[in-house]
């Protein structure tokens, strides 16, 4: 018999019991807590209500998130567009109504708003080909937040610096949009739908 063979024969069911408790116990902690090591939190400059917003506009989500003229996406409004409702005054009693008028407003700063759904910058993403050519619904990608009251936290990779929604809040990456907007998630929607998905279409 061999020294090996000697020492697995030596082994108690104890000795195997403390291995599985320790295995588990050390995975479990990987799990758990590899997010917050990897995660990191921001703040957004001020809260924002998107319900509020959505009350007082007439077009929806178009009356501030539009196609410009060339068939580019606007994105996040600058503050010329937010001037268009709102005076160098509050126009609510509310905190944080008061920081966009004093902070930005009153001082011509456009609002560094932290963006959920960056992608990397090798990325080319064209907004008009998916929701004007193809029809695609925004909460499809960026999930419902036309009744949100207020902004969900924002975290990013320490490592990448990406907002954590291109990975998903499930640490193993599962899921789909608007849960997270992986490339497989791309990749996926285009054969689903009978589009091409070579590297080149969107990685310029």
């Amino acid at each position: 018999m061999t020294t090996h063979e000697q020492g697995q024969a030596k082994r108690s069911p104890a000795d195997w019991l403390l291995f599985v408790v320790g295995f588990v116990l050390f995975s479990a902690l990987g799990f758990w807590g590899t997010p917050a090591l990897l995660y990191a939190e921001k703040p957004q400059p001020f809260q924002f209500s998107h319900k509020l917003h959505m009350e007082q506009v007439s077009d929806g989500c178009k009356s501030c998130h539009y196609f410009r003229e060339d068939g580019s996406f606007n994105g996040i409004p600058a503050l010329e567009k937010c001037k268009d409702c709102h005076s160098d005054t509050p126009n609510g009693d509310t905190p944080q109504e008061k920081v966009f008028v004093e902070q930005y407003l009153n001082q011509n700063r456009d609002v560094p708003w932290l963006v959920y759904a960056r992608q990397p910058d090798c990325v080319f993403f064209s907004h008009a080909a998916h929701a004007e050519n193809a029809g695609l619904e925004c909460a499809k990608c960026h999930g419902e937040h036309g009744e949100s009251t207020s902004l969900r936290r924002y975290e990013y990779n320490r490592l990448t610096g990406y907002s954590r929604d291109i990975w998903g809040w499930n640490i193993l990456g599962l899921g789909g949009p608007p849960k997270r907007m992986k490339m497989d998630d791309c990749a996926n929607c285009h054969r689903d739908n009978g589009v091409r998905d070579a590297c080149f279409v969107c990685h310029k």
